[in-house]
């Protein structure tokens, strides 16, 4: 698989986060790995010393109501599965991701966006 993105890098962008999330109310789940190497079904893990050759992170954020939340991930080839669950929507998105900046910038626009809080401020 191509490895375009680092997702060590792309993790660092949810862990500078997390404070300001948590400030702002909201509930981040911890950071899930999937591991290439394994045999289907893959499992989760949350210990990235678990995974050998990741080929996707994973980020769950719950609203400050306790329904609504927002869950991405990333995959190393460079696109993303965005799902929001709001009061009256479920929204599905597939963007594509270039650098663990610009998934950084999705991360921020998302929870904007769908959880209207948590901006991060750098």
């Amino acid at each position: 698989m191509d490895h375009a993105i680092d997702l060590d890098q792309a993790a660092a962008e949810i862990t500078t986060r997390f404070q300001a999330w948590a400030a702002s109310g909201l509930s981040p789940r911890p950071i899930t790995w999937r591991d290439e190497t394994l045999r289907w079904p893959q499992r989760l893990e949350t210990d990235r010393a678990l995974v050998a050759d990741p080929d996707s992170i994973g980020v769950r954020i719950l609203g400050t109501d306790g329904w609504t939340e927002v869950h991405l991930v990333l995959f190393r080839s460079g696109w993303a599965d965005l799902d929001a669950l709001t009061d009256d929507e479920v929204t599905t998105e597939c963007p594509q991701i270039t650098s663990p900046e610009e998934f950084g910038n999705l991360l921020d626009s998302s929870v904007t966006r769908f959880l209207g809080a948590g901006r991060h401020p750098g």
